[in-house]
């Protein structure tokens, strides 16, 4: 099959590839390092990446794609029992780092390869087809701990060059964020995205208004982020005259990970003349719909399907729903070749997640314009939480809960924030009611276990959780007056 990217061995060698900070590589640079890295990883079947927001996360996945072979990013933020569950699930040969990273316990028996943006080797030849892996991503279910996704090679060329068709994407443009580099938006958008077409992308390590609109001042013309980055933006624009001048520059903003608040899109376009362009994609399908940069950016949707995707809305019982009035909910159900192929050691989730034709079940709840924009509006079940831009199963922060020895019972829900879209709420009925755990304790108690981005927000201390006939929570009774 053709190269990922064709511009590590086509673009002129000094064009500027990647920018972290102070520290960037040309294309031939870039070429050079994951030539000497691909050489060292050649035949493994898959290898882990440290996934830190440096110039050596980016190298080292970039080489394990030239390789052939499936890279596995980590956040660095996981606590130990979830990275525990990554390494025996997806069992990787090795673990590349930047020198000197620190690498948790679960990682000690993993052979380190240290991964050297400096070193040079000639451009591998993998024998590669479109259906080998290319990564193994974990996401957060309702129920359990993450699964992985196998994401194949032609379902990332398949969402780029759509991107690329939608929003008039070309080796002109520089792409400026501060997205994490261990999930799809900010490694497959946000890096591959840009090494496909052959132009730049800075990294601002942490996101942050001034940088963004410092890089907007130096030439770059794209920025991607999540509602709580735009959030912040729009906060900022009244007091940061020059924030709203930089974004009026943009030739494009793009939103995505959750809903934009329609208010966050009405301060950004009136102070900078700008409208904020969103997409709709997941783990498991990348991006399935965007508004298109030469279309109508409407506030409040996700836009029409990109090319090659199929999307469909079905009613509760499969059947499909036909006539597209922008009111009628359905699921959203798409096919196509942006697909993962399944979920690593889980042939029973795999099969439940796709239809016996082969569309792959969502669990979004959508409504369709008649000429094609979907307006996505939550999800089926209430499980999913999305806050800061990443998706979280509530089912594993409870199983985390569950681990204190303060806590009897506990549920999680997700309830509106202005910042994060969505916070995380705990619901815990206490051991002992008269000396229950505090909120900083709990929350620091999950950190440690999984990730801080998963931490409860609240904490509410219940005598009794209200169960149905059956023993299941009702979250929907889960409501603080």
């Amino acid at each position: 099959m053709s190269s990922l990217f064709p511009a590590l061995t086509g673009a002129p060698a000094d064009r500027p590839a990647l920018r972290f900070g102070d520290r960037s590589l040309t294309y031939g640079e870039l070429g050079a390092a994951c030539g000497a890295l691909a050489a060292r990883i050649g035949g493994a079947g898959r290898v882990a990446v440290w996934a830190t927001p440096e110039l050596e996360t980016a190298v080292a996945v970039v080489a394990a794609l030239q390789a052939g072979v499936a890279a596995v990013p980590l956040n660095p933020k996981s606590g130990e029992k979830e990275l525990g569950h990554i390494m025996s699930d997806s069992a990787p040969s090795a673990v590349l780092a930047a020198p000197g990273d620190e690498l948790p316990a679960p990682l000690g028996d993993l052979e380190r390869i240290d991964v050297d943006v400096r070193a040079a080797g000639p451009h591998p030849d993998p024998q590669v087809s479109d259906e080998d892996p290319a990564l193994v991503v974990y996401t957060s279910g309702t129920t359990g701990p993450p699964k992985g996704a196998v994401i194949p090679r032609r379902a990332i060329t398949t969402t780029l060059d759509a991107l690329a068709d939608a929003w008039q994407w070309t080796a002109d443009d520089t792409l400026v964020h501060g997205l994490p580099l261990f999930h799809v938006h900010g490694l497959v958008l946000g890096i591959l995205g840009p090494l496909r077409r052959g132009g730049s992308v800075r990294h601002l390590g942490r996101f942050g208004t001034r940088g963004v609109a410092r890089e907007l001042n130096d030439g770059a013309t794209m920025v991607f982020g999540v509602p709580t980055m735009y959030h912040r933006i729009a906060e900022a624009l009244p007091e940061e005259p020059e924030l709203a001048k930089a974004l009026g520059r943009a030739r494009l903003l793009v939103s995505g990970s959750a809903a934009l608040p329609v208010h966050d899109h009405e301060r950004i376009t009136a102070a900078t003349g700008q409208r904020v362009v969103e997409r709709y994609g997941m783990t498991e399908t990348l991006m399935n719909t965007s508004v298109r940069a030469d279309g109508e950016a409407r506030a409040g949707t996700v836009g029409v399907p990109l090319p090659g995707v199929e999307l469909r809305l079905v009613e509760e019982d499969g059947t499909p729903i036909t006539s597209y009035d922008g009111e009628t909910v359905g699921e959203i159900q798409v096919r196509g070749a942006n697909l993962f192929t399944e979920y690593l050691n889980r042939p029973d989730a795999t099969a439940a997640a796709f239809t016996p034709d082969g569309w792959f079940r969502t669990g979004d709840m959508a409504v369709r314009d008649p000429d094609g924009y979907v307006r996505i509006v939550g999800r089926k079940a209430t499980d999913l939480i999305k806050s800061g831009g990443y998706k979280i199963g509530a089912g594993e922060i409870e199983n985390a809960l569950l681990e204190h020895p303060g806590v009897r019972e506990a549920a999680v829900t997700g309830e509106p924030d202005a910042d994060l879209g969505e916070r995380i709420v705990a619901w815990v009925v206490p051991e002992d009611p008269q000396s229950p755990p505090a909120t900083e304790e709990l929350a620091d108690h999950v950190a440690r276990r999984l990730a801080p981005h998963k931490r409860p927000r609240v904490v509410h201390h219940l005598s009794a959780l209200p169960r149905n006939d059956m023993g299941k929570i009702m979250k929907r009774a889960l409501r603080h007056d």
